[in-house]
């Protein structure tokens, strides 16, 4: 899966978007259909400590999800983020199956 990994206000390491990638590929065992996704990591500048903000768009055919969380680590965002794509991506085969 082709992910564009952009990030705002900061360079994000080689790990991180290692990390993301791997992630994100994991989403296809749920839907293979996925054609792209794009993720976008920003820094919130407040005194909290859950200041990292992912949000993760991905393409499907016909159709788009959109998942915005916000974290102490990027690796957190982007693991809650993931498993919450993957009950929509689920739930959308699910549905395709019942039409079917």
């Amino acid at each position: 899966m082709k992910v564009n990994a952009q990030s705002v206000n900061f360079s994000a390491d080689g790990k991180l978007i290692d990390f993301i990638q791997k992630r994100m590929d994991k989403l296809e065992l749920f839907y293979d259909k996925v054609i792209e996704s794009d993720v976008y990591l920003k820094v919130e500048n407040t005194s909290a400590k859950e200041n990292k903000i992912v949000e993760i768009m991905v393409f499907v055919p016909g159709d788009k999800f959109m998942v915005k969380k916000q974290c102490k680590s990027f690796e957190e965002a982007v693991d809650s983020a993931c498993s919450s794509l993957e009950r929509q991506l689920v739930k959308k085969k699910e549905k395709q199956r019942a039409k079917a």
